[in-house]
Order: C-alpha cells, then structure tokens, then sequence
C-alpha cells in the first residue's frame, strides 16, 4: 500500500507541477521555438495581465533568460543594449511623456557602458552611476527612424531647445526614456516586471507584443542616440500588436 500512495502522490504532484506551468504560460501570444535564435532571446510566451492597479509584463523563453548581456566596449558611443521589450499601445501620455509621441513600450535592459538610472542603486554599492549592466526597467517610446536602417525603429530623440513633456523619473539624456525604478524578476526562462498605474482602465484596451532586441548607442547625440539595430525574435513575427491584456 505504501509503495502504491507514493506513486499516486507523485503522480498528483506531477500533474499540479503540470497545471501549474501551464497556468503561467496561457493566455497572451503563444510563440515557436526556433532554433536559429539564442535560447535567452527566443521568445515562446508573452502576456499582461492586471490585478488591482498593477499590470504585470510577462516574457518566457526557450533558455535562461537574462543569462546574456553586451560585452563592455569601454565607451558610450558605439556600445550596446540587450533588452526584453513589450511594445504596447499604450498613449505616451499615460506614463509623463506627450500624447502620441509614438510607440510607448516598456524595456528591461542592460548595458555595461553607461548607467541611465541615476536615481537607484540597483547593485546595492552605495552608487547609482555604475548599475547599467544590471537588468533593469524603462519606459521608451519609439519610432521608425532611416538613420538608423531601413525599417527601422529608433527611441524618438528630443531636438535641441524642444522642451517636451516628461516623467519625474526622465534620467537626463536627450531622448524619450523614462526610468521608473520597477525591478524585473527573472526566474529560469521567464522575465516579468510589475508595474504600477494611478489608473489601471487607461490600459484596460491595450493591445501589445514581445520583442528581444538590440540597440546601438550612435557616435553623435542627435543621430539618433539609440537605434534598434539587431531584431532577435518579434512574439507575433510581424509586430502587429495582437496581444490583450488578461486574454
């Protein structure tokens, strides 16, 4: 009897195992697996979802997310940017920037050249200008920019002398990026950030996607100052948004 009420746990917990991973990862836009992208960047799964007033970002992978970053250049001008994006339809406005001033996505990164969180000290070392290899969150509103390729997107830089409308949190550099401060949590292939809305019904229609990308910071301020130049992985495969938000 005993061995018998051992399997029958195990198998409970196997299939509560089973039911719990398939819970995290329904919903949302279901993605292939593909073997011609690095396990980190090869998005199989993302979705928001909302509870409260918090929405919370979700991305999984086919490997360990996170366990890749830009190899250090010893410079601003010409480094590099991994991130995690969920572009949205979000209007900029909602976040502290104008309305319509683009696509509005929200971005974990990291970049070991510079640091654009001047506000926090996520290593914990007593100083907030050495963090940017840590992972951590953005909002950016982008749009598509010829400087920097054809098709490409670009975060929409801010001309000398314009005075747009920005978050408290805008960490000085002259392109539309915010940084909030919310921690992303990564565990084994699945990133997520949560993130706070004084409204959570201005989102409640939103529609979104999943991208891996990288981004190159340009030699000059305004050419833009960083371009998505290398596209890993696009959840629907044509960024067309078709993501909803608790569906």
């Amino acid at each position: 009897m005993l061995k018998f009420s051992l399997i029958a746990a195990f198998i409970t917990a196997s299939i509560s195992l089973t039911a719990c991973a398939h819970e995290r990862h329904s919903g949302g836009i279901q993605a292939t697996k593909s073997k011609n992208i690095l396990a980190p960047f090869d998005i199989i799964h993302t979705k928001i979802t909302s509870k409260g007033n918090v929405a919370t970002f979700h991305m999984s992978v086919s490997g360990k997310a996170g366990t890749s970053k830009p190899t250090p250049t010893g410079q601003l001008a010409g480094s590099h940017v991994f991130s995690y994006v969920w572009p949205t339809s979000i209007d900029s406005y909602e976040v502290g920037f104008d309305s319509k001033a683009g696509i509005l996505a929200l971005a974990v990164t990291s970049h070991p050249d510079f640091d654009d969180t001047p506000l926090f000290d996520e290593n914990g070392d007593g100083n907030t200008t050495n963090d940017g290899n840590v992972w951590h969150s953005h909002w950016v509103v982008l749009q598509p920019n010829k400087q920097c390729g054809k098709g490409a997107l670009g975060v929409v830089d801010i001309p000398e002398g314009a005075k747009p409308r920005l978050p408290k949190t805008w960490p000085g550099f002259p392109i539309l990026l915010d940084s909030p401060g919310w921690n992303p949590v990564f565990d084994s292939e699945t990133v997520e950030v949560r993130v706070p809305f004084d409204d959570i019904g201005v989102i409640k229609d939103t529609t979104f996607d999943g991208v891996t990308a990288g981004l190159r910071v340009n030699q000059s301020v305004h050419a833009p100052l960083l371009c998505v130049v290398d596209v890993m992985d696009i959840a629907s495969g044509d960024l067309s948004l078709p993501g909803q938000i608790n569906k």
